[in-house]
C-alpha cells in the first residue's frame, strides 16, 4: 500500500524491551571502570513505542543507566547499568565508511552548544546561576510522571493509516482536476503546444509527509508545473483562480486566500449546501469586480511549510479603491489638506486615516527598527503628515493648544531641527485632550495622594511639551510622551469623564470599571456618588437599554447605589441578548416559550426597601425551577450575534469536521517540500523523535498556543523547537545535525543542492539513516521519552542552569533557534533581528477587471500574491504575450499597484532551516509570547510537583477550551445569582 501512496506511512513496528534494573554490584563495578577508562561504549537503540505501556520498576532509564532507589525512599543508593548495556561496541571502532556517501562518523560530542557537555549526564549545582537542584529519585519521579502521560495519550494523537489512505484518494482526484485545468490553459490560451500534462503534479508536503501528523490533520498539497509559461506562484498567473473555479464546479468547497504570504486554496471534499452556496457567491462577487471583504481564514503554519503562514492584516489596513480614485488627481499639498477629522470620528480612527495617507505618499512612521534607514526626505514627509494630522483635528481649541507648544510650533527657526513622528502627534493630541478634561471638571479627587499624582502628571506633560528643541531624532521624545500619557490616563477624574461602555463590553465588566473609578476618587459624599452613577448611565452603549435604565432611576424616587443601577442594566442587557439570539433561531423551539417567560420577568422589578433604612434594593422574581431550566441553556452572551466579529472567521470559514477531507493547495511549495524532506529524515534518525514531536504538538494544541493567526506559534515552529532540543541540548544528542552532515558529493544529494536560490543540502539518504538508526549507530542516548520531555520543558521554561546537564535554559530575549547551526543557537543581534521591521508586498485583494474573469481570457490573477517583499516603486504586472493579454470589448485603465504593510516580529526567533531571513515565529505577538512562556512555566511547575511521589495538583494536558467553557458557565451562574438573589439555587450554584 505504501508504494502506491505519495503520502508516506511509517510501517515500522518497534518492539518494547523490558527495562527492569539489575542490582548486581559487578555490573556497577564494570560500568564504573568503563566510565573512567579510555574505552567508549555505545548502547542498542531505544526500542520503546508510544503504543506500549510503562513496564518494570524503572520507567525512567537513561543512557543505559537506571537509578536504584533506597528502600527507605531516600536519595540515590547506587547507580546500575541498563540491562541492554552489554551491547557490541561499534561506534568507537567504526570505520570512515560507517556512514555511506561521505558522511562522517558521529561522536557523542560532535555538536556542542554553549558549554562543553560532560561524558555522562549528572546532577549538579554550579552556583554560577540560580537553579533548582533535584535528587536522582526526584528526577526519576518527574520523568516517570511524564512517561505515564506520554503512553496514555499517544495512541489517540497520531493519525491512523486508514485516514491517510482516504486523504491520498482525495489528493489523486484533485490532482487530475488541476492537471486538466493547467493543460487546457497552457495549450488553448498560451498556445504552448509542447506542454506535457504529466509534468503537472500535486505533491503532499507538511506533517503528513514528514510523519508528524496528528489525528484529523489537514493535508498540505503543492502544485508543480515546470512547463507552464508562468509559474503558478507568479503574481501574473491566472492558474490559482482557474483551479478554484474548476474545484467549485466539481462540487467541492474551494476558496482562494488572497492575503496569505503565498497563494493558497482552502479546499474541502464535502461542503455543506450553505457553505457551497456562500463560496459560489464569493466567487461570483470577484468575477463582477467587487471587493470581497473576506477576513483571513484559519491558516495554521504546517510542519515543513513555513512559507504557508498567513501574513494576516486587520481590515483597517486595507485600502479601498475609492480612496485611490479620490486622491488620484490631487497634488501633494491637496492630499495633505484632505486629511480631516469628522465631527463624530474617534481620534484613533482619524489616526488610522493619517497612517493610510502616509503609506499612499510612500512614507512610513519612524520606529526603532527603521531609524537607521531614515533620510532627510523621510523625515520631511513624516513631518508634513504629522502637521496635517494636527491641522485636521475637528476640535479647534484642542488644535490651537497643541500648535502653541514650542515642541510642535510649525514656525520654529530654521536652525532648530525638530522632526516629528505621526505616533508622537497622535499621543500629543490624546494627552492634551485628557489635560483639558482634567482642567475643566469641577470634581476633584478626594484622596490627597491621588490629587497630587494628577497635578504632577499634568505639570510634567506641560513641561515636556514646552521643550523648544529635542533634536533630529523623535523616538526619545516619543518615549517621554508615552510615559506621561500613561499617567494622565490613570487620573480618576479623567477616567470618569471618559467612562463609557465599549462595544461587546459586558455590563459586569462595565460595572467593575465604574466601581474602580469610584473607589479611586476616594469620595464618600452623596453628590460624587450620584455623579458616578450619572456617568455610568449616560455611558451605556445600547440606547434602548440606556433609556430604560434612566427611566428606572427616575421612577424609583430615591438615590440609588451604583450596584443597584448596574443590576438593572445587567437584567435589561440580558433581555436584548436573548432577543438577538432568538431572531437568529439559535435556541431549540421547545426552549423558546421558557426563554420568553424569563425575558418578561427580567423586565419587571420586585421593589424592596430594607428595614429601618431608606435604601432601595430589588431582585428579579423567579422560581428555582425556571432558573434551573435557564441554566441548562447556552448563555446568550456567548452566541454569535452577541459576540465581536472575528476578523479571521466569516461565513466562508470551514468547520473543523463534517465536510470530508480538508487540504490546502499551495502554489509556492518548493522550499516547503525540502523542509518536509529534512523533517522526515530527522524522524528516521531515532524512533523517539516522532512520538516526542507529536506529544509536544498535542500539548501546544490543548493549551491553545499553536494558532499563528492569533499571535502564537505554528505547529512547524514547535517541531523545530523539539528538534533543536534533541540535536543540541539533550546529552548525548538524540539526533545528529543532518545539515552539518551533508555529504560532499553531488550524487549523494540526489541532484538537489539549491532550491529557489537557497542551500538545501543535508544528509537525505533515508534508507541509510533508517539502517544506521535501527543498529543504534546514530547516537548513544538511551533516555526514555519521559526523561527527554522533562529536559525539553525545563530548557524552555527557565533561563538558568539546567538540573541534569551543564547548559543554560533558552534565552527568549536574545537567542535565535537555528537548526542548521553548530550548537543550534545564534543571537538576535548577529541576525539583525532586534526589532520589528516593515516590508511591503503587493496588495492583491483588489477586484479584477470584468474582462479578466473567466477561463478563456487568459487573465492575470489580481489575487496572486508576491512571495518576496516588493518595493513601492514596482510596476503593475504586464502580459507576457499577446495571447495572455485580456480581451475585452471595453478597455479599462490598469489599476495602480496597491501595497500592504507586513510587520515582521522577532519577539521569539526561529530561523527557517533553508530560508535564513525568514523567522518562523514572526507571527508571535507580545500576548502570544507571554502565553507561550507561561505555558512552559506551568508545565515545568507541574513536572516539579511530581518530584516526591509522582502526584500533581494540575493536569498537564487540561484543554484550555474546556477550562474557558467552565469559566463562562461560572460567570453566567454568578450573574443569575446577582439578579435573583443568593438563594435562587436549591443546591450548589456551580456544576
Amino acid at each position: 500500500m505504501q508504494a502506491e501512496l505519495t503520502i508516506p506511512i511509517d510501517t515500522r513496528a518497534p518492539v518494547l524491551q523490558g527495562r527492569k534494573s539489575h542490582t548486581n554490584p559487578s555490573h556497577y563495578e564494570s560500568q564504573h571502570q568503563r566510565r573512567h577508562g579510555t574505552e567508549q561504549n555505545t548502547f542498542p537503540p531505544y526500542r520503546g513505542t508510544h503504543h506500549s505501556k510503562p513496564q518494570g520498576d524503572t520507567a525512567a532509564t537513561a543512557n543505559g543507566w537506571a537509578f536504584s532507589q533506597s528502600p527507605r525512599g531516600g536519595t540515590v543508593q547506587r547507580i546500575v547499568p541498563h540491562p541492554n548495556y552489554q551491547a557490541a561496541r561499534h561506534q568507537q571502532h567504526s570505520t570512515p565508511n560507517s556512514f555511506s556517501r561521505g558522511v562522517n562518523v558521529i561522536s557523542p560530542n560532535s555538536f556542542p552548544t554553549r558549554n562543553q557537555p560532560p561524558s555522562q549526564p549528572s546532577l549538579y549545582n554550579t552556583g554560577s546561576y540560580r537553579q533548582t537542584s533535584f535528587t536522582a529519585e526526584e528526577v526519576i519521579n518527574q520523568a516517570s510522571f511524564l512517561e505515564g502521560i506520554f503512553h496514555l495519550v499517544m495512541p489517540n494523537v497520531e493519525i491512523n493509516p486508514q485516514e491517510i489512505v482516504e486523504k491520498e484518494k482525495f489528493r489523486v482526484q484533485v490532482e487530475e482536476i488541476c492537471r486538466n485545468v493547467i493543460t487546457l490553459h497552457e495549450i488553448e490560451v498560451n498556445r504552448n503546444m509542447e506542454f506535457q500534462s504529466s509534468t503537472v503534479q500535486l505533491k503532499c508536503f507538511g506533517s503528513l509527509a514528514s510523519g508528524f501528523a496528528t489525528k484529523a490533520a489537514d493535508m498540505d498539497l503543492g502544485i508543480l508545473s515546470p512547463m507552464s509559461r508562468l509559474s503558478p506562484d507568479s503574481p501574473d498567473s491566472p492558474i490559482p483562480r482557474l483551479i478554484e473555479k474548476a474545484l467549485l464546479e466539481r462540487g467541492f468547497g474551494a476558496r482562494l486566500l488572497t492575503r496569505t504570504r503565498v497563494p493558497i486554496i482552502k479546499l474541502c471534499e464535502k461542503p455543506s449546501e450553505q457553505l457551497r452556496l456562500d463560496l459560489l457567491e464569493s466567487r461570483a462577487r470577484w468575477e463582477k469586480g467587487l471587493t470581497d471583504d473576506d477576513v483571513l481564514d484559519d491558516q495554521d503554519g504546517r510542519d515543513g511549510a513555513a512559507i504557508t503562514e498567513a501574513g494576516h492584516l486587520p481590515s483597517d489596513q486595507r485600502r479601498g479603491s475609492h480612496e485611490q480614485k479620490e486622491l488620484a488627481g490631487m497634488t501633494y499639498e491637496e492630499q495633505l489638506a484632505s486629511l480631516k477629522q469628522s465631527e463624530t470620528q474617534f481620534l484613533a480612527t482619524y489616526y488610522g486615516n493619517a497612517k493610510r495617507l502616509l503609506r499612499r505618499l510612500k512614507g512610513r512612521d519612524i520606529t526603532i527598527s527603521n531609524v537607521v534607514d531614515f533620510r532627510h526626505a523621510d523625515y520631511k514627509l513624516l513631518d508634513d503628515v504629522s502637521n496635517a494630522f494636527i491641522n485636521g483635528l475637528h476640535d479647534k481649541y484642542l488644535k490651537s493648544r497643541i500648535q502653541a507648544y514650542p515642541s510642535f510650533r510649525s514656525t520654529r527657526p530654521p536652525e532648530r531641527v525638530n522632526f516629528r513622528s505621526l505616533a508622537g502627534a497622535h499621543m500629543m493630541a490624546e494627552g492634551e485632550k485628557l489635560v483639558i478634561t482634567w482642567e475643566t471638571q469641577p470634581i476633584t479627587e478626594g484622596n490627597s495622594k491621588s490629587k497630587q499624582n494628577a497635578k504632577s502628571a499634568v505639570h510634567d506633560w506641560k513641561t515636556l511639551l514646552q521643550t523648544a528643541s529635542f533634536g533630529a531624532e523623535p523616538l526619545a521624545f516619543n518615549r517621554s510622551i508615552h510615559t506621561i500619557l500613561e499617567k494622565l490616563r490613570q487620573i480618576p477624574i479623567v477616567q470618569l469623564m471618559q467612562l463609557k461602555q465599549e462595544q461587546y463590553e459586558s455590563p459586569t465588566q462595565y460595572h467593575a470599571k465604574a466601581a474602580k473609578i469610584a473607589a479611586d476618587l476616594g469620595h464618600a459624599n452623596t453628590e460624587v456618588v450620584q455623579k458616578v452613577s450619572q456617568h455610568y448611565v449616560s455611558g451605556i452603549r445600547d440606547k434602548d437599554v440606556r433609556d430604560k435604565v434612566q427611566e428606572f432611576v427616575t421612577n424609583v424616587g430615591v438615590p440609588l447605589s451604583l450596584k443597584i443601577i448596574a443590576r438593572k442594566h445587567k437584567a435589561l442587557h440580558l433581555v436584548t441578548e436573548y432577543e438577538r439570539a432568538l431572531e437568529k433561531c439559535l435556541y431549540d423551539e421547545k426552549a423558546v416559550p421558557k426563554i420568553r417567560e424569563y425575558m418578561k420577568l427580567l423586565q419587571g422589578v420586585q421593589q424592596l426597601f430594607l428595614p429601618g433604612m431608606d435604601t432601595f434594593d430589588f431582585h428579579v422574581p423567579a422560581t428555582p425551577d425556571l432558573i434551573a431550566q435557564i441554566r441548562q441553556l447556552p448563555d446568550p452572551s456567548r452566541l454569535a450575534p452577541n459576540q465581536p466579529r472575528d476578523r479571521y472567521h466569516d461565513n466562508l470559514e470551514f468547520p473543523k469536521n463534517g465536510i470530508g477531507v480538508q487540504c490546502d493547495i499551495n502554489f509556492s511549495a518548493h522550499l516547503a517540500m525540502q523542509n518536509t524532506a529534512l523533517l522526515r529524515c530527522y524522524a528516521y534518525t531515532d524512533p523517539r523523535v516522532k512520538p516526542l514531536v507529536l506529544f509536544v504538538k498535542h500539548w501546544a494544541k490543548t493549551r491553545g498556543i499553536n494558532t499563528p493567526y492569533r499571535g502564537s506559534l505554528s505547529s512547524y515552529g514547535y517541531v523545530l523547537m523539539v528538534l533543536h532540543y534533541l540535536v543540541n541540548i539533550a546529552e548525548p544528542f538524540v539526533c545528529p545535525n543532518l545539515q552539518l552532515l551533508a555529504p560532499p558529493y553531488p550524487e549523494s544529494l540526489e541532484g538537489i543542492s539549491t532550491c529557489k536560490g537557497r542551500n538545501v543540502c543535508f544528509w537525505r539518504d533515508e534508507q541509510e539513516i533508517q539502517r544506521l538508526a535501527s543498529q543504534g549507530q546514530l547516537n548513544q542516548n538511551r533516555y526514555t521519552p519521559g526523561y527527554l520531555l522533562r529536559g525539553f520543558f525545563e530548557y524552555y521554561a527557565q533561563g538558568n542552569m539546567m538540573s541534569t546537564v551543564q547548559k543554560r535554559g533558552f534565552d527568549w530575549g536574545r537567542d535565535v533557534l537555528s537548526l542548521r547551526t553548530l550548537g543550534g543557537l545564534l543571537s538576535k543581534q548577529e541576525k539583525g533581528w532586534t526589532g520589528a521591521r516593515i516590508v511591503y508586498q503587493l496588495e492583491t485583494g483588489a477586484p479584477p477587471n470584468p474582462a479578466e474573469v473567466g477561463f478563456n481570457g487568459g487573465a492575470q490573477s489580481p489575487e496572486a500574491i508576491a512571495v518576496q517583499p516588493t518595493m513601492p516603486h514596482a510596476h503593475p504586472p504586464q502580459p507576457t504575450s499577446p495571447e495572455a493579454a485580456p480581451i475585452s470589448p471595453v478597455a479599462q485603465a490598469a489599476k495602480a499597484p496597491e501595497f500592504k504593510e507586513i510587520r515582521h516580529r522577532y519577539l521569539f526567533a526561529i530561523e527557517d532551516p533553508f530560508e535564513l531571513e525568514h523567522n518562523v515565529a514572526r507571527t508571535v505577538t507580545h500576548n502570544g509570547i507571554v502565553s507561550i512562556r507561561n505555558e512552559f512555566r506551568r508545565a515545568w511547575r507541574i513536572i516539579q510537583q511530581a518530584s516526591r511521589d509522582g502526584q500533581v495538583q494540575e493536569n498537564l494536558l487540561d484543554d484550555v477550551k474546556v477550562e474557558a467553557q467552565k469559566a463562562e458557565k461560572m460567570q453566567f451562574d454568578e450573574l443569575l445569582q446577582e439578579l435573583h438573589g443568593p438563594h435562587i439555587f436549591p443546591g450548589p450554584a456551580r456544576d
